[in-house]
């Protein structure tokens, strides 16, 4: 039973990840009809405006420092970030400890630019252009961008680490009655999950219960209409884009600490999150969240010791292969609208 709850939390940790992309991508799809092979890219710059405004915050200069001597007995020259310099050394390193999760502040704005930008820039030219040419050209500006990281951060992952506070794991094991120490699990890695459902609530509510929203939701099942209706239908859809871009990338901001960024990580996710929407149903907002969840606990059960052993490499093919099965009997996917995908 522990393993099993144990699976269990390694899938919700993967399915929070493969949701957050698949729903910015089910957002995209289902506002402007695009598909966006450039949103893992999104996921990617999210984790390195958490590498950029960690390595802003660690900016220091020289001073000499009295109290303290060289081997020689001259006073030693220390390094001093500049937040100290601002805020005092306290304040200072208390702001350099939750540079995490002060990126999310950091990114938004510079996410949201971005997708602007993307939107505006090349994705309008696009709309009405076979699905195949939206695939090459958005697959082409994501090894542009990810080149682009490359050129700048290298192509070493960069660790990011979480703030102190959440360093260390959480005895799930003593919590539920289990022998201490059976069910061990990453604090942070429980952050990222609370965080993840925060976020996918609130873009549900956004389109649910918000005018803006509803405009949307409205647009996505019939554009001309509400264009009749004297509505810039177009202006909302890039505003769209943007939040869409703005969830891939504090979810690469929270990922940091995860999995250490590098500027193939978007692709290491692209493909998968593609799967994840395809499964729940394209255009499905639910039925995206649902696989994400679904998919990452499966990939979790695969990745044990006795189903390595008795199928190998089934936990680099399970997904794939329950998306074969969901295709071939649903193509529609688990969710998706009644004749999508089954012309």
């Amino acid at each position: 039973m522990d393993a099993i709850i144990l699976q269990i939390l390694n899938g919700l940790d993967k399915g929070s990840a493969y949701a957050l992309i698949a729903l910015g991508l089910t957002l995209i799809f289902g506002t402007l009809g695009v598909v966006n092979f450039a949103h893992g890219a999104l996921f990617m710059l999210g984790a390195f405006c958490a590498v950029t405004l960690s390595q802003i915050l660690t900016l220091s200069h020289e001073v000499i420092d009295d109290t303290r001597t060289d081997f020689l007995g001259n006073p030693l020259k220390v390094d001093v970030p500049y937040v100290y310099d601002i805020f005092g050394q306290a304040a200072g390193d208390t702001i350099i400890d939750w540079a995490v999760p002060l990126g999310i502040l950091f990114a938004i704005p510079i996410m949201a630019g971005i997708g602007i930008a993307m939107e505006r820039g090349l994705i309008k030219h696009f709309y009405k252009r076979p699905h195949a040419d939206q695939i090459l050209v958005t697959f082409g500006l994501a090894i542009v961008l990810q080149e682009i990281i490359k050129y700048f951060y290298g192509a070493n992952p960069i660790p990011t680490p979480a703030p102190d506070a959440f360093i260390g794991s959480f005895d799930f094991g003593a919590m539920l009655g289990f022998d201490p120490g059976s069910i061990i699990y990453p604090y942070w890695r429980l952050v990222y999950f609370l965080f993840a459902m925060t976020i996918i609530a609130a873009v549900f509510a956004f389109l649910q219960f918000t005018t803006f929203g509803m405009v949307v939701r409205a647009g996505m099942a019939d554009r001309e209409t509400v264009g009749l209706l004297g509505i810039n239908i177009d202006k909302r859809f890039t505003i769209m884009f943007a939040i869409a871009a703005c969830v891939a990338g504090v979810a690469g901001v929270m990922y940091a600490p995860i999995n250490s960024p590098n500027y193939h990580m978007g692709m290491d996710f692209l493909v998968l999150s593609f799967v994840v929407v395809v499964v729940g149903g394209m255009g499905s907002l639910p039925g995206a969240v649902a696989a994400g969840f679904l998919l990452g606990i499966l990939e979790s059960f695969a990745s044990m010791s006795w189903a390595i052993n008795l199928v190998p490499g089934i936990n680099q093919i399970i997904i794939y292969l329950v998306a074969i099965i969901i295709l071939l009997t649903r193509p529609r996917g688990l969710l998706g609208r009644k004749g999508v995908m089954e012309d």
